[in-house]
């Protein structure tokens, strides 16, 4: 089980590495909310993405014979760049294996890292990782299931923390676990008073489900917009995690989400890919019980996205 402790050794690994993003005060989000709006921008973080954090950590922990023989990962787009992007910069060859429904704009940015890339299935991507691991003696670096991934990915909640603004509410997004159970660690262990919520997408509710049932749950696999919150079953490590530090998930619709992607580019001047403005897509459409009072983080986990995601704008009212 991760800890405090090792969360703040992931800090120090990993900082020449990773940007300490910004935490701003977004008003003019207010309105659309009846909250006061602050969003944690990891869209602004290298590779553009919080995975930076959790994919570094793991790699830096490595031995030398792992770093010689090579890493692999499973991702549908912003952990796959994480690790080519770690490995490149460390010298190390890396391999990606790469759902077939990841956005062609994250797949080249895998590719200009210098990475190997492998194809298949949501379904298939962790046993064709696992059976190429085994065949080349590469290490696998998870996306969420690996305590030093996740110890990583909970350095933003010390970032947070650090602001010293007393949040009622931190909005996660959550896919496998590995943010919202470093988030939730780094937090509540850090006495924060507040409340933290997952939001995952109300199509693939694998959170919302298995907490329901005391165990994770395998959902079956469906297509969402919210690209990199695919996942269809909590890690079993990260679970335990969830379930003793998260207060709850909240659950939004893919029209809501476009609709909060449109407002945090148009109203809040930040550019951040779809899953990212899931947090804001829960409090437009009153998921969350808040007042005008009330002080709410948004965790903007990402901005990679390209222009034919944007086109998808046009047509959103708001």
């Amino acid at each position: 089980m991760i800890t405090l402790n090792t969360i703040y050794q992931a800090r120090d690994r990993v900082k020449p590495y990773i940007v300490k993003t910004p935490l701003i005060r977004l008003q003019n989000l207010d309105e659309f909310t009846g909250c006061k709006v602050y969003a944690k921008l990891e869209n602004m973080q290298n590779t553009k993405a919080f995975k930076l954090r959790g994919a570094m950590n793991k790699i830096l922990s490595l031995d030398e014979t792992e770093k010689e023989a090579g890493i692999i990962c499973s991702s549908s787009g912003n952990h796959g760049q994480a690790v080519s992007y770690a490995a490149k910069l460390l010298g190390i060859k890396a391999t990606i294996v790469i759902p077939e429904t990841a956005p062609k704009f994250k797949v080249e940015a895998i590719r200009q890292h210098g990475a190997a890339t492998e194809f298949c299935t949501v379904d298939d991507r962790f046993i064709i990782t696992e059976r190429l691991a085994e065949k080349h003696g590469y290490t696998i670096v998870p996306p969420f299931e690996d305590e030093l991934v996740m110890a990583g990915q909970g350095t933003v909640g010390l970032e947070i923390m650090e602001e010293g603004t007393s949040f009622d509410h931190v909005l996660v997004p959550a896919s496998g676990g590995g943010l919202i159970g470093g988030v939730s660690t780094a937090l509540k262990e850090s006495g924060f008073k507040g409340k933290v919520h997952g939001v995952e997408p109300d199509k693939l509710p694998r959170y919302t489900k298995s907490l329901e049932a005391g165990e994770p749950v395998q959902l079956e696999s469906k297509k969402t917009i919210a690209d990199a919150l695919v996942v269809n079953r909590p890690g079993d490590l990260n679970f335990e995690v969830v379930q003793k530090h998260v207060d709850g998930f909240l659950t939004v619709s893919d029209e809501t989400m476009l609709k909060a992607q449109k407002i945090m580019l148009m109203e809040g001047k930040i550019l951040a890919e779809v899953s990212s403005c899931i947090g804001l897509g829960a409090l437009i459409d009153g998921k969350l019980d808040v007042s005008k009072e009330d002080e709410v983080c948004l965790v903007v986990s990402g901005g990679n996205l390209g222009f034919e995601q944007l086109e998808l704008l046009e047509g959103i009212e708001y």
